[in-house]
């Protein structure tokens, strides 16, 4: 009998050895393809085939941004979306048609993400100059980029511009504003990072993988860190990524519940917030996302969630005794210390599960995949 228990024994552990091998091999596997579809892109791709592609992306980015300051952080997130569900490859783009349900429709999606009418006409451009060649995947990582650049040159640029009209005289201020020095208006923007390029289009969209892949903003830390963790996404990247509701507004149906029912919450912050946000009724009111600097992209994100004025949960919950704090008091202390994370994770979330090589298309409007 002990011999017999003995040869279960060692069985049972050849058998738990081949299933963690198998396991291991899978996880390899899976690393190893997305190491090489990452390793297939390059900030170089479009130099020859079509190298006005980044300006045009840019000229329609600095475009909408200036009819639309807004539209900056909608662009930001409208990559995030895309990125989240099956990869970056512009599928969140494609619209519902009668045959054809896409993520537009989803619940995270559905009268929130905006942009694409944006994103729609700078692929016109796009398409004018090159035929068939820039993917829409590629405009909307490109206009991410561009967004958070210039949103906060954009205001600061109309801020300086009022200083120097109320001491200078106006020629003077036009030698200095449209001078050769353009150095001065680089720095006044966002950080910047380089962004590779070469993802293709997908040709079909999953509203399930939506509902089930983007995070709500009822989401807690532990939710939160599964599911960027499902994107071999870090903490720090998921704390960085959400340091971009330094711009942009969120709809009362979203923060209502933190602002009436939850006690880590600054009370004159939730007060202020109860007038445009009733407990019913006003469901699309807007709110900014950071009421200190609500149009620069900086780091007082951080020192709002310090100060319990984070508006959403899924903001709060990133300072709030847990694993995320000393993440977050990091980037409230040191902006370089935000901006340096916050490209990285840009470019890490850019790199999950691109379409690249003969997979895909490119797409010739983004609305739609080719006929």
């Amino acid at each position: 009998q002990k011999h017999h228990l003995t040869l279960w024994y060692s069985i049972t552990l050849v058998a738990r050895s081949v299933m963690a091998s198998a396991s291991c091999l899978g996880l390899v596997v899976l690393v190893a393809m997305a190491s090489a579809a990452s390793a297939q892109l390059s900030s170089t791709f479009y130099d020859t085939s079509c190298p006005n592609a980044l300006a045009t992306i840019k000229a329609g980015v600095t475009a909408a941004l200036n009819t639309e300051t807004r539209m900056g952080a909608s662009l930001v997130r409208l990559h995030f979306h895309d990125c989240f569900v099956d990869g970056c490859d512009g599928s969140v783009l494609l619209a519902d048609t009668g045959s054809f349900i896409g993520e537009q429709g989803a619940a995270p999606n559905n009268n929130s993400i905006r942009g694409m009418n944006v994103i729609d006409n700078i692929k016109t451009q796009v398409e004018a100059v090159c035929k068939q060649t820039v993917s829409c995947a590629d405009i909307l990582a490109v206009a991410a980029r561009d967004s958070v650049v210039a949103v906060s040159s954009t205001i600061t640029t109309v801020a300086l511009m009022h200083v120097l009209m109320k001491h200078m005289p106006v020629v003077l201020v036009s030698e200095l504003w449209f001078g050769t020095n353009s150095a001065h208006t680089k720095q006044l923007g966002g950080p910047t990072w380089t962004v590779l390029l070469g993802r293709r289009d997908s040709t079909t969209a999953s509203k399930t993988n939506a509902e089930n892949d983007l995070p709500p903003p009822t989401f807690d830390l532990q939710n939160l860190t599964t599911l960027f963790g499902n994107k071999q996404l870090s903490m720090t990247d998921m704390v960085a990524l959400s340091g971009a509701h330094t711009i942009g507004q969120s709809q009362c149906r979203f923060f209502r519940d933190r602002i009436y029912n939850e006690t880590n919450i600054n009370t004159t912050f939730a007060t202020s917030l109860r007038a445009n946000c009733p407990q019913s009724g006003g469901d699309s009111s807007l709110a900014p996302l950071d009421t200190a600097t609500p149009n620069a992209f900086d780091n007082s994100y951080y020192t709002n969630l310090m100060s319990q004025k984070g508006l959403l949960h899924s903001d709060q919950v990133l300072f709030n005794g847990g694993g995320a704090d000393n993440t977050v008091m990091s980037f409230a202390t040191s902006a370089a210390t935000f901006n340096s994370a916050f490209t990285t994770a840009m470019i890490n979330m850019g790199n999950i599960a691109p379409k690249t090589g003969t997979q895909g298309q490119i797409r010739l409007v983004c609305s739609k995949v080719n006929s």
